[in-house]
């Protein structure tokens, strides 16, 4: 440890061995001294849990806040999702059309190419 740290520690341990003979010397009596110690514990004790209740109701404040950040976050993405899903399937439509309405142009056109090979009478036209 440093020298400084030392010195901290000693003045903290010479405060708190000052402290503790000062009130057991004190010209009061025992019984006065003893309530004066327990009212104090029971002073802290209250603002302890006085902190500890508002530290509570901060975290649970935060905590729905980010409760409701985070589901409208989900909820704008499942939004966006459903669109592209949407948006993809219109799309899937609309190729299908296309490929339907070149599928039937090309089964008119292998028809055409059929009827010149064969004469009308079900034989093959020869070149």
């Amino acid at each position: 440890m440093s020298k400084d740290s030392n010195t901290i520690i000693g003045i903290l341990a010479g405060t708190a061995i000052g402290a503790t003979l000062g009130i057991l010397f004190a010209p009061d009596k025992g019984s006065e001294t003893r309530k004066r110690i327990a009212d104090e514990a029971v002073l802290q004790k209250d603002r302890l849990a006085s902190t500890a209740a508002d530290l509570k109701d901060r975290v649970v404040t935060e905590a729905e806040h980010m409760k409701d950040k985070v589901a409208t976050t989900v909820s704008a993405k499942k939004l966006t999702l459903d669109e592209q899903l949407d948006t993809l399937v219109t799309d899937a439509s609309y190729k299908a059309d296309d490929v339907i309405s070149k599928l039937e142009m090309k089964l008119k056109q292998l028809k055409e190419k059929n009827k010149k090979y064969h004469n009308g009478t079900g034989t093959k036209a020869t070149s």
